[in-house]
C-alpha cells in the first residue's frame, strides 16, 4: 500500500511527497523493499536531495543490494543530478551488467554537469560495449554536441538516429532542433521539426519563426536576454503558486543568472543560499562568471572555494578569479591564484606548442591589419598584466579565439563557416574583432564560449553584444 502511493505521487512529480511518505514508514517502522527504494532515489535526485540519496546508497551497500541494475541506475542519476559524479562514476565502473537506462543516466549526467566531452566519451565506450542507445541516449549525446560546437558528431548522430530509425520524440526531436538552430543551420533545424509526428505547443506556435529567432541569438530565457528582473522573479514565482511546478535545479541557475547579470550579485548570493536544495557547480558558476563582470571579490572567492569543493580540476574557474583580482588591482592575489592552480597540477591548455604556430601568429598579425583598416580599435581594458601599451595590445592580439580563427581562415575553403569553443567567457576585444572579421573576410563565425554560442555574420553577433 505504502508502495502504491509512493508510486503514485512518483508518476505524478511530487517527488517532495515520496520523500515525505518514505520518512513516514520510517518513523512508524513500515519495512521496505528495493521498489521503494528506486522510487525514493530517483526522488531524490529530482529535488537534489544528496543527504538521503547517500543514506539509501549505504543501505544498499550495507544489504549487498548491488546486484539490483534497477537500484544501482537510480543511485546513479541521482548522484549525477546532484552533482557528485565522481560517486555517480564509480557506482557505474561496479555494475557488472549495465543496460541502456544506466549507460544514458550516466551519459546525461556528464552533460547536465557540461562535462561534455566526457559524456561524448562515455557514448564511445557505449558503442564498443556493443549497447544500443535509445532516444534518451541521444537526446544527451545531441546536447553534449552543441555545447561543444561538435557538428560534424552532431551530425552522424542525426545519421544515426535515421539508420536506426529511432522514434523522434518531442523531446529527441526538440533536441535536434536546438542542436542545428544553435549552428545556424535553419535547412537542417526546419527538417528536423517538419519531420517530428509530434509537436508540443513551444515547437507549435510559430514553428518557422521560432527557428529563425533561434538561430539568430543563443537559446535564453527572454527574461536573462533583457535582464527583466522583476518578470523573471513573477515567472519564477508563478511556477510554483499558479501552475504547482516545483522548481528544478536549473530553475534556480536561471535566477542567479538573471540577479547576478542585473548586478545583483548579493542578492544572488543570499538566494542561492536560501535555495530548498543543493546548489550544483553550475550554479556557483553563473555566480562567479557575474562576480567577474561586475568585478566582486569577496563573493567570487565564495564562489570559486564552493565549485573547488564540488569540482576541484577546471582551470577556467580559477583563471576567473585571478582575473577578477587583476581587475581591482590586487595582482599579489591573481599572481596567488595562479601558483594554487600549478601546485594543484591544474593547468591552462598552452598555445605555444602547434606545429604552425609561426604561420599562425603570421596570419593573425595580417588579420589584425586588416580588421583595422575596417576600424577595430584593440580594448586592451582586460589585459591583466603590468606592461605597456604596446605590449598589452601584443598580448590582447594574441587571444586563444584569434590563434583560432586565424588558423581556420589559413585552412578552411574560402567562404567556409569557422567554428570554435571555449571554456572561458569571450572578452570584450575578442567579441568586437570577431564582428569585424566576419565582415573584412566575409565568413560566419560561430564561437561556443563558457556561457552561450555566438554567432558572427556581417559584422554583428547574435547575442546583440550582450553576454
Amino acid at each position: 500500500m505504502w508502495n502504491a502511493i509512493i508510486t503514485a505521487y512518483l508518476k505524478n512529480g511530487d517527488w517532495m511527497e515520496v520523500v515525505e511518505m518514505f520518512k513516514g514508514m520510517l518513523a512508524v517502522g513500515v519495512a521496505f523493499d528495493e521498489v521503494t527504494l528506486v522510487n525514493v532515489v530517483t526522488a531524490c535526485g529530482r529535488i537534489g536531495d544528496a543527504k538521503l540519496g547517500k543514506w539509501v546508497a549505504g543501505y544498499v551497500d550495507e544489504k549487498g543490494l548491488v546486484r539490483n541494475r534497477n537500484l544501482m541506475t537510480a543511485l546513479i542519476d541521482m548522484y549525477a543530478k546532484c552533482g557528485e559524479l565522481g560517486k555517480a562514476r564509480r557506482l557505474f565502473d561496479r555494475m557488472q551488467s549495465r543496460d541502456v537506462v544506466a549507460w544514458s543516466a550516466m551519459i546525461s549526467g556528464y552533460t547536465q554537469a557540461y562535462q561534455c566531452r566526457e559524456a561524448l566519451a562515455l557514448f564511445s565506450e557505449m558503442q564498443l560495449a556493443e549497447v544500443e542507445p535509445n532516444d534518451v541516449t541521444m537526446v544527451s549525446v545531441l546536447s553534449a554536441c552543441a555545447v561543444l560546437g561538435a557538428l560534424e558528431t552532431g551530425k552522424w548522430v542525426h545519421s544515426y538516429i535515421r539508420r536506426k530509425r529511432l522514434p523522434l520524440t518531442i523531446i529527441l526531436g526538440t533536441a535536434l532542433v536546438d542542436f542545428y538552430a544553435k549552428y545556424g543551420c535553419i535547412e537542417d533545424a526546419v527538417e528536423a521539426f517538419e519531420s517530428m509526428p509530434v509537436k508540443n505547443q513551444w515547437k507549435g506556435q510559430g514553428s518557422i519563426e521560432t527557428l529563425l529567432i533561434h538561430a539568430q541569438r543563443p537559446v535564453l530565457s527572454p527574461q536573462i536576454h533583457s535582464c527583466l528582473v522583476e518578470e523573471g522573479r513573477r515567472h519564477f514565482d508563478s511556477m510554483t503558486q499558479d501552475y504547482g511546478i516545483k522548481p528544478r535545479v536549473e530553475h534556480y541557475g536561471c535566477i542567479v543568472d538573471l540577479l547576478g547579470r542585473a548586478g545583483l550579485i548579493d542578492e544572488a548570493y543570499q538566494f542561492i543560499r536560501a535555495m530548498p536544495i543543493e546548489p550544483n557547480t553550475v550554479i556557483w558558476r553563473a555566480l562567479l562568471s557575474s562576480c567577474a563582470v561586475h568585478k566582486n571579490v569577496e563573493i567570487g572567492e565564495e564562489a570559486l572555494k564552493q565549485i573547488i569543493s564540488l569540482d576541484p580540476s577546471h582551470s577556467g574557474d580559477y583563471i576567473l578569479l585571478s582575473n577578477i583580482y587583476a581587475s581591482v588591482g590586487q595582482w599579489k592575489d591573481a599572481a596567488m591564484i595562479r601558483k594554487e592552480m600549478k601546485d594543484r597540477g591544474i593547468e591552462k591548455t598552452p598555445d605555444s606548442d602547434h606545429p604552425q604556430l609561426r604561420k599562425i601568429y603570421q596570419k593573425v598579425e595580417e588579420m589584425i591589419d586588416r580588421i583595422k583598416m575596417a576600424g577595430y580599435i584593440p580594448n586592451t581594458a582586460d589585459v591583466r598584466l603590468e606592461v605597456d601599451e604596446y605590449e598589452k595590445e601584443v598580448s590582447v592580439s594574441h587571444h586563444s579565439e584569434k590563434l583560432a580563427i586565424a588558423f581556420g581562415l589559413m585552412k578552411l575553403d574560402p567562404g567556409a563557416t569557422i567554428r570554435l569553443s571555449k571554456n572561458l567567457r569571450v572578452c570584450t576585444d575578442c567579441h568586437s574583432a570577431t564582428k569585424l572579421i566576419s565582415k573584412v573576410y566575409n565568413r560566419e563565425i560561430v564561437v561556443r564560449d563558457r556561457n552561450r554560442f555566438h554567432y558572427f555574420k556581417d559584422g554583428t553577433c547574435s547575442c546583440n553584444d550582450y553576454w
